[in-house]
């Protein structure tokens, strides 16, 4: 399964860091930015997670708030955020089901070894629900400011 800029967005409630929780439904009314990365403290999770930090107070000016999603389990995330002093929302999707509906979760291939994993993306969740933007396979340079454009734009 995979979802398209122009479809509503598919929902999901999963646990977060700091023993909270986060539902797409109760964003709706503002704009998301939900990333889907594949392993905290990784070199690119990590400076992916970075440049949406240092670029949070544009994304706020923006109307927009950051959720990373990854399959980590919360206390992994809860480490992650605080190590890199993280200001936005990590969640945990332990048993790959959002990553499914998002259509992530993909058969990857490193080095001739196959293997399933998270494809590094981003979603641009507008108000209503509907996703605005995709971004797919991402390259990490760049790609906060493509983001961070996007949502000042829409």
């Amino acid at each position: 399964m995979s979802v398209e800029a122009g479809d509503k967005a598919p929902d999901f409630t999963l646990a977060t860091d700091g023993g909270g929780t986060v539902s797409l439904k109760k964003l709706k009314g503002r704009k998301v930015i939900v990333y889907f990365y594949p392993k905290d403290d990784t070199p690119g999770c990590t400076t992916e997670a970075c440049g949406f930090r240092d670029a949070m107070a544009a994304f706020r000016r923006a109307g927009a708030g950051v959720v990373g999603i990854s399959r980590d389990s919360v206390a992994r995330h809860d480490s992650f955020k605080a190590k890199y002093d993280l200001p936005f929302t990590l969640a945990a999707d332990g048993d790959g089901a959002v990553c499914e509906a998002y259509g992530v979760w993909v058969e990857k291939s490193n080095y001739g070894r196959k293997y399933m994993g998270i494809e590094r993306s981003t979603f641009l969740i507008d108000e209503n629900g509907t996703i605005a933007r995709v971004w797919r396979k991402v390259r990490v340079k760049g790609h906060v400011e493509d983001v961070l454009q996007a949502a000042r734009d829409g």
